[in-house]
Formats: C-alpha cells, sequence, structure tokens
C-alpha cells in the first residue's frame, strides 16, 4: 500500500525507526538541499538499485514535488513492496511546511 503524506504527517512517520527514508531525486539535486537521514536512490538507477531494499521495510520516499517519489513507490509496489509512503508535494512542501532552511529551487 502506498500512503500518500501530508509534509506534517510525513513528518510524523520519520519519528518511527522503522521507518527508512529514501531521496529518489539525482545527486546534482541532492548538492542543493536534503532531509537529513535520506539515502539516496535516484530514479534513474531504481530498476538496478531496489533490489538493495528489503520489501517488509518500510519506506519513506520524496522527491523535489511528489511526482517522482510516487513513480518509484508505484514500481516498488509491482516488486512486492507492501508499506511505502509518499512526501505529497515533496522536498519543496516540505520546506515550505516544515523546515525553511531547507533552500527551495
Amino acid at each position: 500500500m502506498i500512503e500518500d503524506l501530508s509534509p506534517h504527517e510525513f513528518q510524523q512517520s520519520l519519528n518511527d525507526e522503522r521507518n527508512i527514508l529514501i531521496d529518489v531525486r539525482e545527486k546534482w539535486e541532492l548538492d542543493i538541499c536534503k532531509i537529513d537521514g535520506a539515502t539516496n536512490m535516484p530514479m534513474s538507477s531504481i530498476t538496478e538499485t531496489f533490489t538493495d531494499l528489503d520489501p517488509s521495510l518500510r519506506y519513506s520516499i520524496y522527491c523535489h514535488h511528489g511526482m517522482r517519489s510516487m513513480q518509484v513507490a508505484n514500481f516498488l509496489l509491482s516488486k512486492g513492496f507492501q508499506s511505502l509512503l509518499n512526501l505529497r508535494g515533496g522536498i519543496d512542501a516540505w520546506s515550505k511546511e516544515i523546515d525553511n532552511s531547507v533552500e527551495r529551487y
């Protein structure tokens, strides 16, 4: 199941130690800003790297505006992953609603 969460809901989900935070943006975007604790797995290489992930765990996924992360979540769902959280509005919404020190681009 994929849950599409608001920035505040997404932030609350990160308090759960079972969550693994995944940033699916490209490296150059990560150099601009990121959410602390995120592992970078760019969408462009997810078909090769998803096998490094454990389908039994829960993943909180984000990108710039929430579209790529939703595509990655749907891909992972098709591969048997069952607990996926998407940050609606991406890191841009996170910057506006949660942490304005996160640079917008």
